[in-house]
């Protein structure tokens, strides 16, 4: 028996953070970073709580890749004034902040008997899909940890298309990137499902139609929304299906060289479809179906598997090319001796990464290698 879990609420659309005055609450803690103080977003939040009374504490320093210091810094702050309301305001890296201290705080305080904060997820990139995921990343020293557990779900998601609009076209692409890759990696799981394929299906459609049209114009509200909507679906999708070894390599490389989350995805997704499709070979694995089934939704050239795995790593070149994005991981300013010298680690660590077990077809620490080399490349072919 399998099982698909719907939760949380979500609430979406132009206005969707007025949303937040509905939420009943006696005391709040907002956890965001300074760029969304800078940017005036958190006023927004904290505009709405003052009009209802309600008091509440800022934690406003919280930064990318958030590590085992920052959870710690935040169990103490909510520890010390706990809220019933928490409201998580950013990027994946803030959302998945306040998920890993409230999970950490249940697991080590639970003798206290208090009940868990209502947890409300207001993303503002259209990327990680975190508002609706029971994941969280968190890093300790190289290495990015992966927490899975049904209780890292927020109870309410609020999609505010306007959040996004001012997103740089640079962080655009990055995000984009990650939410095509959830989709395609959701939709060749070994998890996958009907409910999940359906999601991934129209994630991957929307990605193509509006992800160029976001990164050209932040201010078309209309391609804003429709990726909001598409990170949010492909995180519905993926928490159920959980996802593949393109996020095990890109935990890893994100982990040892601070690559961009979105951005080590995008370098490393066109190798791992062809490899599970088994583009070397017959080309006949129960992936390169699906793939070519997505590039038939896509109106791509897929009267063969091989046709439609050719046509979907075609679209993918296509889209990282129109968004000036690097071609391969030599192109982002690492040192070849570097990469090099970190390999086995970053092989090691992909191996052992909670995301590898669901991947379609199971690599060892050759098969990874010699993906990460192609990715430095930046093509299908071995080499270096």
């Amino acid at each position: 028996m399998s099982e698909f879990l719907l939760k949380p609420r979500i609430r979406f659309g132009q206005d969707a953070l007025s949303a937040l005055a509905e939420v009943p609450a006696r005391q709040a803690l907002l956890v965001t970073d300074q760029m969304m103080v800078k940017v005036g977003l958190a006023d927004r939040v904290t505009q709405i709580l003052r009009q209802r009374g309600i008091p509440f504490l800022c934690w406003d320093d919280v930064v990318a890749d958030p590590d085992i210091t920052t959870v710690v810094r935040g169990m103490k702050l909510m520890d010390g004034c706990y809220p019933d309301l928490v409201i998580a305001l950013g990027g994946g890296s803030v959302i998945d902040a306040a998920k890993a201290v409230m999970f950490a705080l249940a697991q080590t305080r639970p003798h206290l008997g208090r009940e868990r904060p209502c947890f409300v997820a207001i993303p503002t990139t259209s990327g990680t899909g975190s508002e609706v995921t029971s994941f969280s990343v968190v890093k300790a020293r190289s290495e990015k940890l992966v927490l899975v557990d049904p209780s890292l779900l927020p109870d309410i998601a609020i999609l505010d298309p306007s959040l996004v609009a001012s997103v740089p076209p640079a962080i655009t692409a990055d995000t984009g990137m990650d939410v095509l890759c959830h989709a395609l990696e959701a939709y060749v799981s070994r998890a996958a499902s009907d409910f999940s394929d359906a999601l991934a299906e129209k994630v991957v459609q929307q990605v193509f139609r509006y992800l160029p049209a976001c990164w050209r114009d932040g201010h078309d509200l209309l391609a804003r929304e429709k990726m909001h909507n598409a990170s949010c679906m492909a995180g519905m999708a993926f928490t159920n299906a959980s996802l593949g070894i393109t996020h095990s390599l890109a935990h890893a490389l994100g982990g040892v060289f601070r690559v961009p989350h979105g951005r080590a995805n995008a370098l490393l997704m066109a190798q791992v479809v062809a490899w599970n499709a088994d583009h070397d070979g017959q080309c006949d694995t129960q992936a390169a179906h699906k793939y070519a089934r997505l590039a038939h939704l896509l109106d791509l050239p897929a009267q063969t598997p091989r046709e439609g795995v050719n046509s979907l790593l075609v679209a993918i070149q296509a889209l990282k090319d129109e968004m000036k994005m690097p071609a391969g991981i030599g192109d982002t300013g690492l040192l070849a001796a570097d990469f090099d010298q970190r390999l086995a680690e970053m092989v090691s660590q992909a191996l052992r990464d909670n995301c590898t077990p669901t991947n379609p077809r199971a690599p060892d620490a050759r098969a990874l290698t010699e993906l990460y080399r192609k990715a430095w490349c930046g093509t299908l072919a071995a080499g270096h």
